[in-house]
């Protein structure tokens, strides 16, 4: 034990990574990466990097992203913040926004990143349940009021869950909820092409509402670190001038950032491809009885059949090279599947018991 350690931090539980094998043969469905290479653009942008440029500092805002983005969303510069990776975006809300002491609000099941991130501001974290078919409360932004809690923290597409949230019930959670919102949208990419609902509107016509956004999941770019908040240039600004670390993002990051955003064809075609293996997978794992919710994400969440016990089959998937995500407690008969490649989706479906 460090005696010199702040006993707040002490007494709470620091976040829990997936599982990251060395071993490059095993099967990776627990940590809802992509499947598929990332652009051909970045590896061209970084043949291109001048290593020699490396002895200046970046652009301290990273602009050329930022102008990226921006007109990707049809925003100008100022309503986009650029973070090493969205969990740094989700520390500067916390930090920013939430006094020592003021509660986080967020539902149950959620990011588990949260809670952790909130503890080390000194601030506890109430958790709201979600209904049972995973839908929003009707009176949840009401409760969090309630609560005193200064900062909403909101996944959509939910994880672990997969259900996406409409605009219309994130707008019922706004009219009882002062404080600040965050739409978790680390998942946006994967949302059927007739769902689609970037929520852009919300941060037109909210000044307390942010979208976090990151290139791990859709980008295919999980190793790189780089995510980005868009929200109205007055809730970005004390981010960006006051909490954010200086130069947080480094210059080879903002260069094959850019150029992954700037390749939308390569994009689009690799959630596609995500999606067509949602669907593909779903219903292989509903024909072995494990039945799975509607999901707009790139995993699946199904339940196990009810006469075998879902940690037992993770640790034997495990035994066979495939890894995915287990979540004991309340969700203990349910597991989260990345979906895969079809080559490892198919692998997967070999390995899995079927109900008796």
């Amino acid at each position: 034990m460090n005696r010199f350690e702040r006993p707040a931090l002490r007494a709470m539980t620091g976040y829990t990574f997936g599982e990251q094998p060395q071993d490059g043969s095993v099967i990776k469905l627990n940590t809802n990466e992509n499947p598929y290479a990332p652009s051909p653009a970045i590896a061209e942008a970084l043949a291109r990097f001048d290593v020699a440029t490396l002895r200046r500092y970046p652009s301290p805002f990273a602009q050329g992203f930022r102008e990226a983005a921006a007109a990707l969303h049809g925003l100008t510069a100022d309503w986009v913040m650029a973070t090493n990776g969205g969990d740094e975006l989700l520390r500067l809300l916390i930090t920013t926004y939430l006094e020592p002491g003021q509660p986080l609000a967020t539902t149950e099941p959620s990011y588990s990143l949260y809670p952790v991130l909130a503890a080390v501001q000194g601030c506890p974290t109430v958790t709201f349940d979600l209904e049972a078919d995973f839908a929003l409360p009707e009176d949840l932004g009401a409760r969090a009021e309630a609560a005193g809690a200064g900062l909403f923290c909101l996944v959509n597409p939910h994880a672990p869950t997969g259900r996406l949230f409409s605009e219309g019930a994130l707008e019922t959670l706004l009219s009882q909820f002062s404080g600040v919102v965050l739409i978790d949208q680390a998942y946006v990419d994967f949302i059927d092409e007739d769902q689609k609902a970037a929520a852009l509107g919300l941060i037109q016509r909210h000044d307390r509402v942010l979208l976090l956004r990151t290139l791990s999941k859709g980008y295919a770019l999980a190793g790189l670190r780089f995510g980005y908040g868009l929200a109205q240039p007055s809730l970005l600004e004390p981010m960006l001038t006051k909490t954010r670390d200086s130069y947080n993002v480094d210059a080879i990051a903002q260069a094959l950032a850019t150029a992954a955003l700037e390749d939308q064809a390569w994009a689009h075609d690799n959630w596609a491809k995500v999606r067509r293996d949602r669907a593909a997978l779903k219903a292989a794992l509903a024909a072995r009885g494990y039945e799975a919710p509607p999901s707009q994400t790139n995993f699946l969440f199904p339940t196990v059949p009810s006469a075998l016990d879902a940690a037992t089959i993770k640790d034997q998937l495990k035994a066979a090279g495939i890894l995915v995500r287990h979540f004991p407690g309340a969700l203990g008969q349910r597991l989260r599947i990345t979906v895969g490649t079809a080559e490892e989706n198919a692998a997967l479906l070999a390995a899995l018991p079927g109900a008796p």
